[in-house]
């Protein structure tokens, strides 16, 4: 079984330190959301970050997009947001006298879905396809989605008038649900400096972020990810966390085998973030909280007592022993 070598590894964690600081030029005070995102770009995978307005979900996306060459597609949900708008659809060409295919904006290498509890269900289903499969049928046929892909999502927690939940079928497609809180008081200092300096605009905008990737070297190093040593202690580990979260009384359901899933493979990224090339009881732990907060219910006693998912997690962690080397 091949793995990831030092020297290898060196060479990944040089670009990931890169793109790192990249994104955070535009994006002031959120260090710990760059790197779950990351994170989720290294597991090839789909996030949804989760955040009230104004604290630069769509700007890390743009960010993101800015640092490779491949392409980039947003759409805005909508209650009146059809399927058809996000997949494409099939019609009739008078005048050359035949059916042709227009592919919709998810034929792309990052879709940003901004806001998509806006739409109603059906249109998010449209997604299911493409974030599983990585294909879209139209009208029968099969029809291959760029690689790499990757769809960030982002919504507000607080509003919910006009939205529509996420089935947790929806849900479960995403290996991380993040987070975005407000910044310290010295990083919004220096985000309130940053956009009001000799700036007439009021946003952050993605002008000074360079290009260092090509689609290719997304596709290198969600390999190099692939190949992070995951002992079997460690993976176990990650399994009796996911397996106490069906038994903890603060859950009214547990999450599934996905959940053990998701741990691993979040947990491969975390472990090049903070250069190495094997996973570390910690790494698991790091990952957790994002990877399983939108897999778990928390039971109606728990939230009439005050606990979050996240609060329950936590002590979920405590709680399970991890490995000693």
């Amino acid at each position: 079984m091949s793995t990831l070598n030092e020297e290898q590894a060196q060479k990944v964690i040089t670009l990931l330190q890169a793109i790192r600081a990249e994104l955070g030029k535009a994006v002031i005070g959120q260090s710990q959301v760059i790197d779950e995102v990351l994170i989720g770009l290294l597991a090839g995978a789909h996030v949804l970050l989760e955040g009230v307005p104004g604290l630069g979900k769509t700007l890390l996306v743009k960010a993101l997009a800015k640092t490779f060459s491949g392409d980039f597609a947003r759409i805005q949900f909508t209650p009146d947001l059809m399927p058809s708008d996000v997949i494409g659809h099939t019609m009739f060409d008078m005048a050359n006298n035949q059916f042709v295919t227009r592919r919709g904006p998810v034929f792309t290498n990052l879709l940003l879905a901004d806001e998509i509890n806006r739409a109603p269900a059906k249109t998010q289903s449209a997604l299911l396809e493409a974030m599983q499969e990585y294909q879209v049928t139209l009208e029968g046929s099969a029809n291959r989605l760029p690689q790499p892909f990757m769809v960030l999502a982002t919504q507000n927690p607080i509003e919910q008038e006009g939205t529509y939940p996420l089935p947790e079928a929806q849900l479960d497609r995403f290996l991380l649900k993040i987070r975005i809180d407000y910044p310290d008081a010295r990083d919004e200092a220096a985000l309130t400096r940053s956009v009001t300096a000799q700036n007439t605009g009021a946003e952050l905008g993605v002008g000074m972020v360079t290009t260092l990737l090509t689609t290719r070297h997304v596709e290198s190093l969600q390999a190099a990810a692939a190949l992070v040593t995951v002992d079997e202690r460690v993976l176990d580990y990650a399994v009796a966390i996911v397996r106490a979260t069906r038994d903890h009384h603060g859950f009214s359901a547990g999450a599934g085998p996905r959940g053990s899933i998701a741990l691993v493979r979040a947990s491969r990224g975390a472990a090049l973030l903070n250069g190495r090339n094997f996973v570390t009881p910690d790494d698991i732990k790091r990952v957790a909280l994002p990877a399983l907060r939108h897999r778990v219910a928390t039971s109606p006693e728990a939230e009439i007592e005050g606990f979050t998912a996240d609060t329950l997690l936590a002590a979920l962690l405590d709680a399970v022993p991890a490995p000693r080397s």
